[in-house]
């Protein structure tokens, strides 16, 4: 033995490493190395390792059904550049990699390892290639790629299909400007495709079949990455639309996106793509099918309004889909706006006339969110359009003005901008709740009647909930033509300040004479007061009032019975028991004591009767001149 290790080739490490990874085996006579020891790089060579002088470089052994753990020492082949463990029954803890800065090539998939240790990848400046696909690694609670990864520059490979990858996957990946390879499928993974994946390199990118919620969002940033041969991102839940510059991947031949929540029309694009390989199945595709260059293609369970490449779809159909794809293609929509017949009742928010042809667009608090589809223009009997209490933003299209039918258009409570186009029928639009819009926009009219009627609610199984009120507009069409308009705009803008100061003249002239009389009648306001008892005699039951006049001195004395509410008169009030009575007041009954008025004379002068207008009938006596 002592002969054997001083006359070895082999380095000691590497030859301690070797005897350790065979004495983990179970069956290790599948290797068919000396049973009593040797030297694995001298002469002959032990089967499956090759050799650099001492150092030990590579271990290949697919595929022989060795069975067993790896030693965990066995980053102390320091010179390792290719391992080949594929396709055994290697099981336990994988060693850390650690340190082995000359692994080029690493084989590891389809075995039982099931731990991956935090530093295994760290330090491998020269990796290449890297396959830890099928092995059920902390299939617990799963893993994640670690940052130490993008230190190898040089990774060409990377395939780690159904090895409980899970998280987000590492927006690293996508700027590994050598990275060709990259087969994810049938792990954890979650969440969008990043951005930093943009223009990448990449020639087969599989993320295909995620367990638990799988990788949503756009599939946009596939449409950059110009190089992709493959690309699988079947069983999970991307959504949005296939972007149009997926034309711009000439060199792809393998596409799947089956079974996910793809929606809205089929790119020209794709269909005119030469593709061996197209699988559209299980998505919400609308509209036609169309002819596709594709060798094999697949399209069942979607959303399409005919079943046969290049078949039409009614003009109708065309033009309520165009109207999802402005405002993100609300679930509710997608869902139930399938097949070549608008008025078959399936179709959310939609009614009909007796015609079969649209006639209402009912789509109040659907969490429509984005901009209007000029598209409706297309639907000539339309004649109510509700869509308020959503997130519509944007203008409303010009085209809509040529709907001849329209006659409510109900906006309420979104974001609308201005301006708001010119419709050239009677038209009401209800526009409360849009900050971007005034109350009354230029060129409308405020309705008269803001409520909405029970004609105006939409009929079938449609969503029927209508606003109360609204401030809402009528638009009237023009009569006249803009020359005309612009003549009798400057006629107006002569004649109206004329017309009003001369209205102002003709107001101040009778304003003035009667603040005048006014004046006049104020300053014969009385100035003393005297109250006669009641006489119990007296079969009238008369009250005396003398009241003197400050301009000429008279003293006038008022009779009156019972009591009354005067609510006449302009001039100062006099207080007679419990009567009120003004000094104009006695002027008018009396008829400004006039002598046919006139009850008799005495002493201190006339008296003259009058009756107030509760019927109270009243002496007055105008004193004589001079008397107190």
């Amino acid at each position: 033995a002592f002969a054997s290790l001083v006359f070895t080739v082999t380095d000691p490490n590497d030859l301690s490493v070797i005897n350790e990874f065979r004495k983990g085996l179970e069956n290790p006579e599948v290797l068919k190395w000396p049973e009593n020891g040797g030297d694995p790089c001298g002469s002959p060579v032990w089967p499956h390792i090759v050799c650099s002088g001492s150092r030990i470089q590579q271990i290949q052994v697919m595929g022989l059904g060795l069975k067993g753990p790896l030693p965990q020492n066995l980053n102390k082949l320091s010179r390792l550049t290719h391992l080949g463990l594929q396709k055994n029954q290697f099981s336990g803890k994988l060693p850390s990699f650690s340190g082995l800065s000359e692994l080029s090539f690493a084989y590891l998939d389809f075995n039982q390892f099931d731990t991956i240790p935090l530093d295994f990848f760290d330090g491998l400046v020269n990796l290449q290639v890297l396959a830890l696909d099928e092995n059920p690694l902390n299939a617990t609670s799963g893993w994640s790629l670690p940052n130490g990864l993008q230190d190898s520059a040089q990774l060409i490979n990377l395939t780690m299909i159904n090895c409980n990858l899970a998280g987000p996957l590492p927006e690293f990946l996508g700027t590994m400007s050598s990275l060709e390879v990259l087969l994810l499928s049938t792990n954890r993974l979650s969440g969008p495709i990043p951005g930093t994946f943009k223009d990448a390199v990449l020639k087969m990118l599989w993320l295909n079949d995620q367990s638990g919620d799988g990788m949503s969002g756009s599939i946009d940033v596939v449409a950059t990455m110009v190089s992709l041969t493959h690309l699988w991102l079947h069983g999970n839940q991307f959504s949005g639309k296939i972007p149009v510059e997926i034309g711009n991947l000439t060199n792809l031949k393998d596409l799947s996106v089956n079974t996910n929540n793809l929606v809205g029309l089929i790119p020209e694009s794709l269909a005119n793509m030469p593709l061996d390989n197209l699988d559209l199945n299980n998505n919400h595709f609308m509209g036609p099918v169309p002819k596709f260059k594709a060798t094999n293609v697949s399209f069942m369970s979607n959303s399409f309004c005919q079943t046969k490449q290049g078949a039409v779809c009614a003009p109708e159909v065309m033009a309520l889909l165009e109207f999802p794809d402005g405002v993100n293609y609300p679930s509710r929509l997608v869902e139930s706006w399938s097949g070549n017949n608008p008025c078959d009742g399936r179709w959310w928010g939609i009614s009909c006339d007796d015609n079969q042809k649209v006639s209402v667009i009912n789509l109040p608090k659907s969490n429509l969110s984005g901009t209007l589809s000029p598209s409706i223009a297309n639907l000539e009997t339309v004649t109510r359009i509700y869509l308020e209490s959503n997130n519509l933003s944007g203008f409303v299209p010009s085209s809509w003005t040529s709907l001849k039918s329209l006659s409510i258009l109900d906006l309420s409570n979104n974001n609308i901008s201005p301006p708001l186009p010119k419709f050239t029928t009677p038209l009401k639009l209800v526009l409360n709740g849009n900050p971007k819009l005034t109350s009354n926009p230029p060129g409308a009219n405020p309705s008269p009647n803001n409520s909405t009627t029970p004609a105006d609610s939409p009929t079938s199984s449609v969503p029927s909930s209508r606003p109360n009120s609204s401030s809402s507009v009528i638009f009237k069409p023009s009569e006249q033509s803009p020359e005309k308009k612009d003549s009798k705009s400057k006629i107006a803008i002569v004649v109206v300040p004329i017309a009003g100061f001369l209205l102002l003249v003709c107001l101040a002239i009778p304003l003035y004479i009667y603040v005048c009389k006014k004046s006049k009648d104020k300053h014969q306001a009385p100035t003393a007061l005297v109250v006669h008892p009641r006489d119990p005699t007296d079969s009238d039951n008369v009250v005396k009032i003398a009241i003197a006049n400050q301009t000429n001195g008279s003293l006038s004395t008022v009779n009156a019975s019972g009591s009354a509410s005067i609510h006449s008169g302009e001039s100062h009030m006099i207080e007679a028991g419990n009567l009120l009575i003004s000094v104009q007041v006695l002027r008018n009954v009396t008829k400004n004591f006039s002598p046919e008025n006139e009850l008799g004379r005495g002493g201190f002068g006339v008296v003259y009767k009058g009756e107030l207008d509760d019927g109270t009938q009243i002496a007055v006596k105008r004193m004589e001149a001079g008397i107190v």
